[in-house]
């Protein structure tokens, strides 16, 4: 039985030296092997969306339904430059990393997943595990 509705909330989560976005992102666009990002610097928007490894721009993104066991992770340095622009990261302390997550909204018609920088919440988390979240005030 595939799953229609992603199961969560849409998060993009950038950090300094990688983008992570949750595994509710691939369940909502189909667990895509390739996806094209769109930026919008007017509107401080990120978009993703499914491809085909011959499109332009298009970059590895999940593995198939059922071996997508966790959130995707991208590393490409000129994508986190590119993202990053739009959010502030803060030095973290020693063993924590400082990140900014933003909710992604899909789009179904266009299998695409929007996500705002604007309304981005910052935190830390440990190197390796769970994040709390904090307000960004």
């Amino acid at each position: 039985m595939a799953v229609t509705e992603p199961a969560g909330k849409l998060t993009m989560t950038v950090m300094d030296s990688k983008i992570r976005f949750n595994k509710a992102t691939a369940i909502g666009l189909g667990y895509p092997a390739y996806v094209k990002v769109l930026i919008n610097d007017k509107t401080r928007q990120i978009a993703l969306q499914a491809c085909t490894g011959r499109d332009a721009n298009a970059i590895k993104f999940s593995k198939p339904e059922g071996k997508q066991t966790s959130s995707v992770t991208v590393n490409n340095k000129m994508l986190v430059a590119a993202i990053g622009k739009f959010f502030t990261l803060k030095p973290a302390p020693e063993g924590e990393v400082f990140y900014q997550a933003a909710a992604g909204t899909l789009n179904k018609d266009e299998k695409a997943v929007v996500f705002d920088a604007t309304n981005a919440v910052a935190g830390t988390m440990k190197q390796r595990g769970r994040k709390k979240a904090v307000e960004n005030k």
